[in-house]
């Protein structure tokens, strides 16, 4: 056996493909960075760090990642393209070396009541293709497994227009899983009629109870009271049989009213078509409070929940069937297939073995494949957004993280430090936007942004290695190793919440006594029922407040200044200075600039090219007519007011000429918050998912509830505001609100008055309380993992 000769390149002369070990970004001014240049280290774990606001995802998402993903959609043919999100190029000036990037966000999965953790990392799919070749009885193909696929059933004669046309007779039949009763949908709704009229009432005394339907004059009750199908002047409880059927459940079908062809409906298929099929979220107010009084929602009598047909039920691998499967959880389910030995299905078996397996070693063993999507946290989002990539072979790719670590205890920090240096030890490039400490702790470089926030940040502060940060000097540096220390003394509670018997998701049977009047936080490793017992047991009635994670829905019209209410006080300010309308002062109603309709921009869409957003020319992307923007207020007309930060406004609106105690108010709550940098006419869809739940939060505090439940207030906080936060939360305490958090952050927990730890683990080793009491007793008593971790936060 002979070999070539091996002869050893001159190291004076390295290959020139080596030379592209950095990603170079020159000029970049995407929102508010100023002109930034940067070189980043390839394969290193590089974090970006700095305060909200400083431009940590503008450089990272919205240059170096945007651009990334730009240039691959353009490899692909223009028909493609068509059917691709387009993606404007950022406003960059030279972006050098990059590679395909991956993102793993922290944006919600969509909450759409079919997707569930199965069906959105294909473990679903794998397991329908395991239940059609192993299940019996034999029932069918995969679709026959699967609760979003109905069956089908048809037959006729089809024309096949090919040389001479000829009728031909066919018959179709697909099988599906789907449960008929529910649609795939596991609950069903059921509308209380009392709550949609007044039944002791005839509909020309308006016995109608739905928002927005009370006037005589209105269309859609006109509809109802002239359509001949019911006496108007009979009261709804003396209907016939007919009447009543008519007036509940009648057809579409064409009607006259005073002349004018309408169509008329029944009352629940109409309510379910004009408030059922809509995002509950995005309603206003007053209609989410007459949907949630009005409709229930109750598990699937027929399925049990579990979406699927008896077929689907009846086939089983062993005594398992495939709803059974899907509502282990995954640890155990991935026992189960280990069990199973058919040569015939190997190759399926190892990819599912392999997907569970890794659901597991992300720490989310604890949830079950038939858990709707939309209920996973940002964090518990993120990791199951995270699977697919673990197991890939593919090496010199860019992922980017957008705070990995949120939702996670300080326990499951480390398992994500180990998981994010070994995708950086196969050859990739990790970047990560992080605010921990000990995520920060394992960066092989670090780029620290600021130094403020909002027109303040937007440049490099520093760039180098986590010890040369902490003898910056930058806001991060400083703040690097701040540690809440333990309150030398506790409120004392004035009253108590008392929760029995707590059974949702995997509580068992928990008892406990929340303290009124006091900051009490509930703790625990992710998955072990903090959330299942606060947002589960605490009744979210006119007394409790909850501010959850749940994103803001928002076109680009809404801003903070339109949000929170703050854009009201104004208007009317405005119009009482100057003696004309309101409505003037919107650039979403009569004083927006007719060119670009008050969007002060004007979209060309390019079909499969990214399309060009141009400043409206004639407005000058102000938004607002000409003529609008001669009346002023205080010295400054409208779009001037809208281009203020909200720590600029506030001292505006709060003395002077322009006074208004209304918008002060307002403003006041919002730099409360942290979000002093905002500017008031900035779109919602530009903020980040820290800053969107500091928004809300802002909002709700004007509300009167006398109890406020905060899920995970820190997260996208920067060390340096977390003192704020903790100012914030003893506000409210002292003036008389009971506040209740679920938190991991260990400043918050050091903060509190009184703890409630579960666990001790997740999933079904959680569920129960490990501990109640103080912080102090947290940390003497060192019992549970929550008591360690804080012990050695605070030094003790």
């Amino acid at each position: 056996m002979s070999s070539a000769k091996r002869t050893d390149p001159s190291p004076a002369a390295p290959h020139p493909a080596d030379g592209h070990d950095m990603i170079r970004v020159h000029g970049a001014r995407e929102n508010n960075l100023k002109d930034v240049s940067i070189e980043i280290p390839k394969r290193r774990l590089t974090v970006f760090t700095g305060v909200s606001g400083s431009g940590k995802s503008s450089l990272v998402f919205n240059t170096i990642a945007a651009e990334s993903q730009r240039l691959i959609n353009e490899t692909y043919s223009a028909f493609v393209q068509g059917f691709m999100p387009t993606l404007a190029r950022p406003e960059v000036d030279v972006l050098d070396g990059l590679t395909t990037a991956i993102i793993v966000d922290q944006q919600r999965m969509g909450a759409d009541p079919r997707s569930t953790v199965g069906t959105a990392t294909d473990a679903n799919a794998m397991l329908r293709i395991l239940f059609s070749r192993l299940g019996d009885p034999h029932i069918g193909p995969p679709s026959a497994y699967s609760f979003n696929t109905a069956s089908v059933r048809a037959s006729g004669a089809i024309t096949v227009e090919r040389g001479n046309k000829k009728a031909v007779k066919a018959t179709y039949e697909r099988t599906g899983g789907m449960c008929t009763h529910c649609e795939g949908r596991g609950k069903v709704s059921d509308i209380d009629l009392s709550q949609l009229y007044d039944d002791s009432k005839s509909l020309a005394e308006g016995a109608f109870t739905i928002p927005g339907w009370k006037s005589d004059s209105q269309w859609t009750v006109q509809v109802y009271a002239q359509s001949g199908f019911v006496d108007p002047d009979k009261p709804i409880r003396e209907y016939t049989e007919k009447e009543l059927r008519d007036f509940l459940y009648g057809e579409p079908v064409k009607v006259k009213v005073n002349g004018v062809n309408l169509t008329y409906e029944g009352l629940i298929p109409k309510i379910q078509k004009s408030f059922l099929s809509k995002d509950k979220e995005a309603m206003q107010p007053h209609v989410r409070a007459f949907v949630e009084r009005a409709v229930t929602f109750t598990t699937c009598p027929e399925c049990d929940g579990t979406r699927l047909s008896e077929g689907a039920r009846s086939s089983r691998i062993g005594k398992i069937s495939i709803a059974d499967a899907c509502a282990m959880e995954i640890r155990d389910l991935a026992e189960w297939v280990r069990t199973l030995d058919e040569p015939s299905v190997a190759p399926l078996l190892t990819a599912l073995r392999d997907t569970l397996d890794s659901f597991v070693e992300i720490g989310l063993g604890y949830l079950s494949l038939d858990r709707p999507a939309g209920t996973l946290s940002g964090g518990e989002a993120q990791r199951v957004k995270m699977i697919r990539h673990l197991g890939s072979s593919l090496t010199d790719t860019t992922y980017v993280f957008d705070e990995p670590t949120i939702g996670l205890h300080p326990h499951d920090i480390q398992r994500m430090n180990d998981l994010l240096l070994r995708l950086r030890d196969k050859g990739n490039t990790v970047l990560v936007v992080e605010h921990k400490p000990e995520a920060i702790a394992i960066a092989d470089h670090i780029v620290d942004l600021g130094p403020g926030a909002g027109t303040a940040g937007g440049t490099v502060c520093f760039e180098g290695t986590v010890e040369d940060l902490r003898s910056a000097g930058t806001v991060t540096g400083r703040h690097l190793d701040d540690r809440a220390a333990l309150k030398e003394t506790v409120r004392k509670p004035a009253g108590a919440l008392e929760i029995r018997g707590a059974n949702t998701h995997n509580l068992q049977d928990v008892d406990v006594d929340i303290p009124l009047g006091v900051l009490c936080v509930v703790t625990g490793v992710a998955g072990s029922g903090k959330s299942s017992l606060i947002h589960g047991s605490v009744p979210a009635g006119a007394d409790v407040v909850a501010v959850d994670q749940s994103p803001i829905k928002g076109s680009r019209r809404s801003n903070p200044a339109t949000y929170t209410g703050l854009l009201d006080p104004i208007r009317k300010a405005f119009a009482k200075a100057n003696g004309v309308k309101p409505a003037l002062f919107s650039a979403n109603s009569e004083g927006a600039c007719p060119t670009c309709n008050g969007a002060g921009v004007i979209y060309t869409d390019l079909a499969m090219m990214a399309g060009v957003a141009s400043p409206c020319e004639d407005c000058e992307g102000k938004r607002f007519q000409p003529s609008v923007l001669e009346y002023r207020f205080g010295g400054r007309d409208i779009s001037e007011v809208l281009g203020m930060s909200v720590a600029q406004a506030e001292e505006f609106f709060g003395a002077g000429e322009a006074r208004t105690p209304a918008a002060h108010k307002i403003l006041e709550r919002l730099a409360d918050v942290g979000l002093g940098y905002l500017t008031l006419g900035q779109p919602l869809t530009t903020l980040s998912g820290g800053e969107r739940q500091r928004l809300k939060l802002a909002t709700h505090m004007g509300e009167k509830g006398g109890v406020y439940v905060l899920d995970e207030p820190t997260t996208g906080l920067h060390l340096a505001d977390v003192e704020q936060l903790l100012g914030l939360l003893d506000r409210l305490v002292d003036a008389g609100k009971s506040v209740i958090v679920i938190e991991h952050h260990q400043a918050v927990m050091a903060h509190a008055d009184w703890i409630i730890d579960l666990g001790p683990g997740a999933g079904h080793d959680g569920g129960r309380i490990v501990f109640e009491g103080t912080p102090a007793d947290l940390v003497a008593d060192r019992s549970t993992l929550t008591g360690e971790h804080l012990a050695a936060y605070v030094g003790a």
